[in-house]
């Protein structure tokens, strides 16, 4: 199951530039394409605000 980004999400831009094959979205709150996602968990590990989390 791809990984999500909770409405914790800051947009800071640190996930985006962790994220090894660029699933990840800018916007208000940024997103996860979960077709891309390969779930490494990368993105998750990077994000100060733990706002990203494995899909339920």
């Amino acid at each position: 199951m791809a990984y999500v980004i909770s409405d914790d999400c800051i947009a800071c831009g640190t996930c985006i530039d962790e994220c090894p094959v660029g699933a990840i979205s800018e916007g208000d709150k940024y997103s996860i394409n979960p077709d891309m996602c390969t779930e490494c968990g990368t993105c998750a590990e990077a994000c100060p605000t733990e706002a990203i989390h494995p899909g339920a």
